[in-house]
């Protein structure tokens, strides 16, 4: 299956998306989008794709948002697009696309939804957390 990971490796939401991926047999394509951002049509069809709004999209936190203004209601989606660009750090992650749907990974289990259900064994996210147990079954 071809699955692509928008990753921030200092990011641990985007490190357990990552390793929740490959748990499922599958090495995904790792675009370090603050290296290599997405173009601006191809960020603003995966906002789309995942059913998000533009600002929805925005990381807030440990970014200069506020700096920038960004949380003016009067911008556009177009002028906060500008901004996620010009900024990669804006680009609130992981996003996940793969032939079954695009998603922002937040939680990390997210990404399950366009996923195959192929887990082979138990599953722990860094913080601990067990999402599959030794059977690859999901824990609710």
């Amino acid at each position: 299956m071809d699955v692509t990971i928008y990753h921030n490796p200092s990011c641990g939401t985007s490190r357990n998306t990552l390793a929740l991926i490959r748990a499922a047999g599958i090495e995904p394509a790792v675009v370090e989008y603050l290296k290599n951002p997405p173009t601006r049509d191809q960020l603003a069809t995966m906002i789309a794709d995942a059913g998000l709004t533009v600002r929805e999209a925005i990381r807030q936190k440990g970014t200069p948002y506020a700096e920038l203004g960004l949380d003016n209601p009067d911008l556009t989606d177009s002028q906060l697009l500008d901004a996620m660009i010009e900024t990669p750090i804006l680009i609130n992650r992981p996003f996940v696309v793969t032939p079954l749907g695009t998603r922002l990974a937040r939680p990390s289990e997210v990404a399950l939804d366009i996923l195959p259900s192929s887990f082979k064994g138990s599953f722990f996210k860094e913080d601990g957390e067990q999402i599959f147990d030794q059977e690859g079954q999901r824990i609710a």
